[in-house]
C-alpha cells in the first residue's frame, strides 16, 4: 500500500525551495536583532569575531527553527511549499527533537551539500540530519 499524502517523503527540490524562503526571513531577523544591539549601544559597531554575539546569533538562529518546527511542524517556507517535519512516528517535533535536528544540521555544511543531497540516494529520501534527528520531511495533509 502506498504511503498517504501525509507520510510521503518530500522531494529535494520543495527542500531547497523552502530553505531558500526561510534562510531569506533568518537574514532578515538577524539583521533587525543586530540593528538593535547597535542601537542599544549608541551606534557602535560589534566588533567581528565577537563571541558573545557569535553565540547570540546562533541561538537566535535556533530559537527561529525550533519555535517554527515545535509549533505546527513548519517554517514560514515550508508552508509555502506544502511540506512540514515530524518525528519518525509521525508525531510533532518536541524541543529535544528540533535541538537534535537543528545541531544535526552541521552535517550539511562538510562536505558542502552532500548532507541534503543525500536524499537523492536515501531509500526514504532523508537528508543526513533527518537521520540523526530521528525525524523527516513529508508533504502536508491538505
Amino acid at each position: 500500500m502506498p504511503p498517504t499524502d501525509s507520510h510521503r517523503a518530500a522531494g529535494l527540490g520543495r527542500r531547497l525551495a523552502a530553505m531558500t524562503y526561510d534562510w531569506l526571513l533568518l537574514g532578515g531577523t538577524l539583521f533587525v536583532l543586530t540593528l538593535t544591539l547597535i542601537v542599544v549601544r549608541g551606534g557602535h559597531a560589534i566588533a567581528p569575531g565577537t563571541r558573545w554575539f557569535e553565540l547570540l546569533l546562533l541561538a537566535a538562529s535556533f530559537l527561529f527553527f525550533a519555535w517554527f518546527w515545535t509549533h505546527g511542524g513548519q517554517t514560514l517556507g515550508m508552508r509555502a511549499w506544502k511540506i512540514r517535519v515530524e518525528r519518525l512516528d509521525g508525531g510533532p517535533l518536541r524541543w529535544r527533537d528540533a535541538a537534535a535536528r537543528f545541531a544535526s544540521a552541521a552535517t550539511l555544511l562538510f562536505p558542502p551539500g552532500l548532507g541534503l543531497l543525500w536524499a537523492l540516494v536515501d531509500s526514504d529520501r532523508r537528508c543526513w540530519h533527518d537521520r540523526l534527528s530521528c525525524t523527516r520531511v513529508v508533504l502536508r495533509a491538505c
